[in-house]
């Protein structure tokens, strides 16, 4: 055998292989690989508007937040106004209440007072009566001297 024949058949038996390699199986590969490829480029590509999603929603939830806490405090101070303006009104309440009671108390003491001036004039009546009536020595007649008792109740 030929170095040369040997050399040359295993060049051909080579390019042969090189030619089905490259027609049957290379191509299956190159697919497979740029699949894989366009795989890993497109789960990158997710992993970045995922970041740039989460990114977002993070500003969306801070937003929400301040909103939500300028709404709480606005409800607090709202309901702080509220509270005092019930507290005012219920003072108010009380003081004109107060007022009241103390107005009634004062027309029922005055009520009082006149009633027990009438009952002392009526008590002075009957004593100068009788104090008369024992200056006297005799009995003064209270119908017959009315209109003479009822002058002497309105100068008391």
């Amino acid at each position: 055998m030929n170095l040369n024949a040997t050399l040359i058949a295993q060049f051909v038996v080579f390019f042969i292989l090189a030619g089905f390699t490259m027609k049957f199986v290379w191509p299956p590969l190159m697919k497979a690989l740029d699949e894989r490829a366009k795989k890993i480029a497109d789960g990158l590509a997710a992993a970045d508007r995922g970041k740039a999603d989460l990114a977002a929603a993070e500003k969306r939830v801070q937003a929400e937040l301040a909103t939500a806490h300028e709404a709480g405090m606005q409800r607090i101070g709202d309901a702080e106004k509220r509270a005092q303006l019930i507290i005012d009104e219920a003072k108010q309440t009380a003081s004109a209440e107060a007022a009241r009671i103390i107005a009634d108390a004062k027309a029922e003491a005055d009520r009082q007072v006149e009633k027990a001036r009438d009952d002392l004039r009526n008590q002075i009546a009957v004593l100068a009566v009788k104090g008369s009536e024992q200056i006297l020595k005799r009995e003064i007649n209270e119908s017959v001297h009315a209109d003479l008792l009822n002058r002497l109740k309105a100068e008391l």
